[in-house]
């Protein structure tokens, strides 16, 4: 197995873990807000589910039907996780409000709080993990879990900071009050993830600190070359796809301007990566003098 199904599957076995913790420190104290902590795990255990479905899938080599790979399988994953974290947060508020309404003392004891401190600080560190892997490997999936568990560690560190306030003050209507903050953050969260993985499903461009690498690297690679116009690019999982129009001297031989070519898509790699790279090479009558100028 590759290292990002390995750790996806990772992903699967920390959520459960996490998940029995949460519900145990929820079941000693009562507290709502413990309880909307533990429902954000509930959902970290079904999106990890489908992110180790999603990189299983995304590992499979090209074929007749996928000449393009399986790599955008991990925006579904991503796009599925984002809605689980909408419908977790729409829970958890529906909770605040029957509390709000009918209130009730939790029982703060200070075994299910540590429990609680425990699954965050696993969390934590699987977090970190998950960051580094994903970047290194880049792989929305895997950064998507990240990103989840991240606002999960971020919450839970609200919550009990403000859980150890309610036992200090004997203000317990804070127990609420922070399920209800949580769940605001969890909505945030969601909707950005959406939107990023819907960005990446409907192809959109790389970032613009990333485009201005590929432009500079071509610039400096093409020598020989007059200019290159029209360069498109997208994200597809780890895959970068590129392609533009590379305009050389008329009389210049097919096996020359071959050569260039090759040597423009191995600097691109060495710059940014794996990348698919399509060029399309034309003679200097079709310049547009605009683009990118070859140094």
């Amino acid at each position: 197995m590759s290292r990002a199904v390995n750790l996806a599957a990772g992903s699967v076995a920390i959520a459960i873990v996490v998940l029995g913790l949460k519900l145990w420190a929820w079941w000693l104290t009562g507290s709502v807000a413990l309880f909307a902590d533990a429902l954000e795990s509930v959902v970290n255990v079904a999106a990890s589910g489908a992110a180790l479905v999603a990189v299983r899938f995304s590992a499979m080599p090209a074929d007749a039907n996928h000449p393009y790979g399986h790599d955008k399988a991990e925006y579904f994953s991503a796009v599925l996780e984002g809605a689980l974290i909408l419908v977790a947060a729409f829970v958890i508020l529906s909770e605040v409000w029957s509390v709000w309404q009918r209130p009730r003392v939790p029982d703060l004891t200070a075994v299910g709080i540590l429990i609680s401190i425990i699954a965050t600080g696993l969390n934590a560190l699987w977090c970190a993990v998950l960051f580094r892997a994903g970047r290194a490997l880049r792989s929305p999936a895997l950064l998507a879990d990240g990103r989840h568990l991240m606002t999960d560690v971020v919450t839970s560190a609200g919550v009990l900071a403000g859980i150890s306030l309610a036992l200090t003050t004997g203000y317990f209507w804070l127990d609420p009050l922070l399920a209800g903050l949580t769940a605001i953050n969890i909505l945030f969260s969601g909707v950005r993830l959406v939107r990023e993985s819907v960005g990446g499903l409907m192809d959109e461009a790389v970032a613009p600190d990333q485009l201005s690498r590929i432009r500079n690297t071509v610039s400096q690679a093409a020598e020989g070359a007059i200019e290159a116009h029209d360069i498109r690019t997208r994200q597809a999982g780890r895959w970068t796809f590129i392609e533009f129009h590379l305009v050389v001297p008329g009389e210049m031989r097919v096996v020359d301007a071959h050569d260039i070519c090759d040597r423009i898509e191995a600097a691109l790699r060495a710059e940014i990566g794996d990348a698919v790279i399509h060029i399309h090479v034309e003679p200097e009558g079709k310049a547009k003098h605009s683009g990118v100028l070859v140094l």
